[in-house]
């Protein structure tokens, strides 16, 4: 008489959050030198937007969601083709494909999006909350900069919410590098390397 065996094999991803959060730190930081004038035209920036603030973004979202994590799917998933979009404004702002598109924008459009986008992220901000206080602090960044989009493309102080997005931006990409750091580091040496901070606690009880 054979007794059959079965063989369960768990497979473990590695956390994706530091790609993510690299590609986002990249991108902003390219993306806020121009804003604030430090440097000067998009044709640099849309690379950086396509492959780091986009691809990087879309790998972290498909393997977050190989780990069941819905919040960071849907975070690096949306943020991911945010940035295709915008590298793709930019490159119809410029001309790329026919003057025809670069004469018929309507800056009120993105407006819309933008204000889309600023809803989505006050709810993943409630998420972030019970994540920890680095990706918090990223996410509320995160709303004064879409804050500052959407006024600035509805013509509404443009100037004063032009400035306050671009900087917000700017703290976006250096919050971003130091939480990837942390992630890495922390993943690596097995411990605590470079504190994150905790769950607030707030909405389900602390761990």
């Amino acid at each position: 008489m054979q007794t059959e065996s079965q063989t369960k094999v768990k497979i473990i991803n590695a956390d994706p959050s530091a790609m993510g959060l690299f590609g986002l730190a990249i991108v902003t930081l390219v993306a806020s030198s121009q804003k604030l004038g430090i440097t000067d035209g998009l044709s640099y920036a849309i690379p950086w937007a396509i492959f780091l603030g986009a691809f990087a973004q879309l790998f972290a979202c498909i393997q977050d969601s190989k780990r069941n994590n819905t919040f960071g799917t849907t975070a690096f998933g949306a943020y991911a083709f945010f940035w295709f979009a915008m590298g793709a404004n930019w490159m119809i702002k410029m001309g790329v494909f026919g003057s025809t598109l670069a004469e018929q924008t309507d800056g009120k459009q993105l407006g819309f999006a933008f204000a889309g986008y600023l809803i989505f992220t006050l709810f993943m901000t409630i998420g972030a909350v019970e994540a920890n206080k680095v990706l918090l602090i990223i996410f509320i960044l995160i709303d004064f900069l879409f804050l500052g989009l959407t006024f600035d493309a509805f013509g509404v102080a443009p100037h004063i919410f032009h400035t306050i997005a671009a900087y917000a931006e700017m703290a976006i990409g250096i919050v971003s590098l130091y939480g990837t750091g942390a992630s890495v580091l922390n993943a690596h040496f097995g411990y605590t390397f470079l504190p994150i901070g905790k769950p607030s606690g707030i909405f389900r009880p602390k761990a």
